[in-house]
């Protein structure tokens, strides 16, 4: 459990970047999360894939010079962005909703959200 808190926190601090939005409507954007990501009920196997993307993605942002880090400062604001992501990740929201939603909070940001919403379709 340490492991994926880290893995998150550091995927976090990489993640920081946008670009262009696309919606992309899929069924799965109406459901809503079920399971809180830190509960053992998610499955192991999923829960490291997203991990794994979730990393590539970060490190992808290391190589875009527009790209700025988003400061997630405390653990809420962690915790918040590693579900939105994951959310994301698992289509449940759409490309168009991730970034709505980041830059709700994070309005600076708006190419980093881009960024990463578009980011993920690559892995």
């Amino acid at each position: 459990m340490q492991r994926i808190t880290l893995f998150c926190s550091i995927a976090a601090i990489f993640l920081t970047a946008c670009s262009t939005p696309v919606s992309s409507p899929s069924p799965q954007s109406r459901v809503s999360h079920q399971v809180p990501l830190s509960s053992t009920a998610v499955n192991g196997t999923k829960m490291e894939r997203f991990h794994t993307t979730m990393i590539q993605v970060a490190q992808s942002t290391k190589q875009d010079p527009n790209y700025h880090r988003i400061a997630l400062n405390t653990q809420e604001e962690k915790i918040w962005f590693r579900d939105l992501m994951y959310k994301l990740w698992d289509r449940e929201i759409t490309r168009q909703q991730f970034i709505t939603e980041g830059v709700k909070r994070y309005p600076s940001h708006r190419y980093e959200f881009t960024y990463i919403a578009n980011a993920y379709q690559n892995y």
